[in-house]
């Protein structure tokens, strides 16, 4: 028995304040998809950060400026693809977070924890769309 695919997205003002509308989206899908309360902060923290790097870095805080989020879920793997209108950036040559030189930063710490709270992460359009993908 295959199991059918489920799909939701939200579009977003490249604006701080959006990111209320992405925390009430997650929330939405909680029950939806059965997200379990482990699983859920994951994805909360993951997904703020994704798309905080999306409004500032991609899209330059401009309002005119959309981000897209896409969320599928296919059997037990639940994707959040995201998406800005900026350049990208060389998602290879990141800063470690983890260096005592990088250590009190207050920026730099977004994709590393994405990619420690995911269970894949994949990056295409040149660091312009970002895919998480978490098993539930």
């Amino acid at each position: 028995m295959t199991s059918i695919a489920q799909q939701y997205e939200i579009e977003i003002a490249s604006l701080a304040e959006s990111i209320v509308d992405v925390e009430q989206f997650i929330d939405g899908l909680k029950d939806k998809l059965q997200i379990s309360d482990n699983l859920y902060g994951n994805l909360l923290i993951s997904l703020t950060e994704a798309v905080n790097n999306a409004i500032i870095h991609g899209n330059g805080l401009n309002a005119e400026k959309k981000v897209k989020v896409l969320c599928k879920r296919e059997s037990n793997v639940i994707s959040f693809i995201i998406s800005d209108e900026g350049n990208g950036f060389d998602y290879n040559n990141l800063p470690d977070p983890t260096d005592p030189t990088n250590i009190e930063k207050l920026t730099g710490r977004g994709v590393f924890l994405m990619k420690q709270l995911s269970d894949q992460i994949i990056f295409s359009n040149g660091g312009s769309t970002v895919e998480m993908q978490f098993k539930n």
